[in-house]
């Protein structure tokens, strides 16, 4: 079979190849043209089939990329501001310090992605698949994150402040060092989570599941436990000043250290581990 290989070189964008597996794929006619131009801004590319594309400091912003299959592209610092992503496939995909800022993004399947330095704030991001994406160093300050899945995802440094989480699975994520200053997280799942020293400061975490989360040395000042379960949960070292609506019922084989700082009526076996 003859291969498919597109080398064209753009002001601001450095091209490379197509991924073997797309050679067999037939591709959107306007690949060509995409990668000579370096993006295609405003354009309108509902439903066609980028897999594999490989293109550099791309710019796609306000582009309709509805339902779009960008399965394995390699696209970092590209500019994907207020772009639609609804139902886009784009699983291990590389969009690593890449801006989509404002973005239409619901149910896009980020699945395995390298998110890694983006931007999202203010995103559309609701029932989205992040299931086992690299989000180090993000933002997602913002951005409405309801009913998403991030299990196994890794967002060490990465700012959640403000946005809406209801109902998240964000499940064995590792969350070191992340921000989640007044964000909504109703019913979000955070078991066996590592958030040690986030910051979830002012936050909602209305009946959250933390069940086998580590949030040692985490910031829990002011946020709202109402009907939250906190079983095997780890806060050595966290503060809990000003919590309210903490059930001691609901917090079982919970434990802390001398250090573990805790409203008045609660109190938490010494971590033996």
């Amino acid at each position: 079979m003859k291969k498919s290989v597109f080398s064209f070189l753009a002001a601001g964008a450095v091209i490379v190849t197509l991924a073997p597996q797309t050679r067999a794929m037939e591709l959107d006619p306007r690949v060509p043209q995409i990668l000579e131009d370096g993006g295609c801004p405003r354009c309108d590319l509902s439903l066609a089939t980028l897999r594999g594309m490989k293109l550099e400091g791309a710019d796609f912003h306000r582009t309709n990329l509805r339902e779009v299959d960008l399965k394995e592209a390699v696209m970092p610092r590209s500019n994907f501001e207020r772009s639609d992503f609804r139902r886009t496939e784009a699983e291990r995909a590389d969009f690593s310090a890449s801006d989509f800022a404002g973005a239409s993004m619901r149910a896009v399947d980020l699945e395995k992605s390298n998110l890694n330095s983006s931007i999202f704030r203010d995103a559309d991001l609701r029932d989205a698949d992040l299931n086992a994406a690299v989000m180090t160093g993000s933002t997602f300050e913002g951005a409405d994150l309801r009913n998403v899945t991030l299990i196994r995802a890794v967002a060490q440094n990465t700012s959640f402040k403000s946005a809406k989480l209801d109902n998240a699975n964000l499940e064995r994520m590792d969350l070191l060092n992340s921000v989640f200053q007044g964000a909504r997280m109703r019913n979000v799942k955070l078991d066996r989570a590592q958030a040690v020293n986030a910051d979830f400061s002012g936050a909602d975490l209305t009946g959250a599941r933390l069940v086998s989360t580590n949030l040692s040395g985490a910031n829990l000042t002011d946020v709202d436990f109402d009907g939250a379960l906190l079983r095997r949960t780890r806060l050595k070292g966290a503060d809990l000043t000003g919590a309210s609506n903490l059930d001691p019922s609901r917090i079982i084989d919970a434990c802390g250290d001398e250090n573990t700082k805790l409203p008045d009526g609660i109190t938490l076996e010494p971590c033996s581990y």
